[in-house]
């Protein structure tokens, strides 16, 4: 007698990427009692932050990686898994999402994208330890309040170029305005209101950045000058992780940020992401509010599952 085969296990959810967002809607889903397969490439930027002081519930701050660590015990206390490794590939398929990856594959009804953001830019000697020293950093929003009356480097973003340097004068008096490439970025208009708000600017290209003995930035510039100060805001630019979903018909906009509704839902049925891939403010507190409103859409959207009686 021939015996068929078992049909392969199909997801409620496929959740890609393993930060605050992808984990939080993780921990929501399963306390739905949805079946949710999460994979994760080890990238989260929040991996980066030595200490968070903005994130609600912490008076003290915390480590980005404890919070991490506390995120994926949470998950796995609901009988979550999480699985190392990265989805390279989205396709559809009968009716399911099917993401492939080294070794496999894994169906499901919705997938919600968490992919977060890369980072590019500036030439940075020692990067993860001027990142856990702090005299580089990356949120003016997340820790401007930290870096009060300290003499503090911005470098120009070319989308943004004088938008961060003007932030920054809220915490210090002392903020200087490097840019970031050959050529003149800023305009008349511009130069005079770093002017009027006591910004300086230094017009030279910034070539490299390294750290002194007292692990502060030194940042060099095409004219051979050397200038240190207490803390760097590099402004480096990002890119979205938002292949996958533009493959499947995603919209994008900005840096290739995934445009969603107010559900966290894209263009494309079942189709959700949440977090810094998405267009929006880059903040830990955004990106696991937005899991909670796609978490709970996702199990209000999918066929309910009745619990029986023992």
């Amino acid at each position: 007698m021939l015996i068929d085969s078992p049909p392969p296990l199909v997801h409620d959810t496929l959740i890609i990427g393993g930060g605050p967002a992808g984990l939080t809607a993780a921990i929501y889903l399963r306390r739905f009692t949805r079946k949710v397969a999460l994979f994760d490439r080890g990238h989260s930027r929040l991996s980066l932050i030595p200490v968070s002081h903005n994130y609600p519930g912490f008076p003290d701050g915390v480590r980005g990686t404890d919070l991490l660590t506390n995120l994926r015990a949470q998950f796995e206390r609901y009988d979550g898994q999480v699985s190392h490794g990265e989805i390279a590939r989205l396709r559809i398929e009968d009716g399911c999402f099917v993401g492939e990856y080294d070794g496999g594959e894994v169906r499901a009804l919705t997938v919600l994208m968490a992919t977060g953001i890369a980072d590019t830019g500036l030439p940075i000697d020692d990067w993860r330890e001027a990142l856990a020293c702090g005299a580089v950093r990356l949120c003016p929003v997340c820790d401007g309040y930290d870096v009060i009356d300290k003499r503090i480097a911005v470098v120009s973003s070319e989308t943004n170029p004088i938008g961060h340097a003007m932030f920054m004068r809220t915490f210090s008096a002392d903020v200087t305005l490097f840019d970031r490439s050959a050529g003149v970025i800023l305009d008349e208009q511009e130069r005079q209101q770093l002017g009027a708000a006591g910004v300086r600017y230094v017009s030279s290209m910034v070539r490299e950045v390294t750290l002194s003995e007292a692990k502060t930035p030194v940042l060099h510039t095409a004219d051979g000058r050397s200038h240190e100060f207490e803390v760097m805001y590099p402004m480096l630019g990002e890119t979205a992780r938002s292949d996958l979903a533009v493959q499947l018909g995603a919209d994008t906009a900005g840096c290739g940020e995934i445009v969603v509704d107010q559900f966290q839902a894209t263009r494309v049925p079942g189709l959700y992401a949440i977090g810094d891939v998405v267009a929006g403010l880059n903040q830990i507190s955004v990106a696991t509010g937005q899991a909670a409103v796609a978490a709970t859409r996702i199990h209000n959207t999918l066929p309910w599952t009745l619990r029986q009686k023992d």
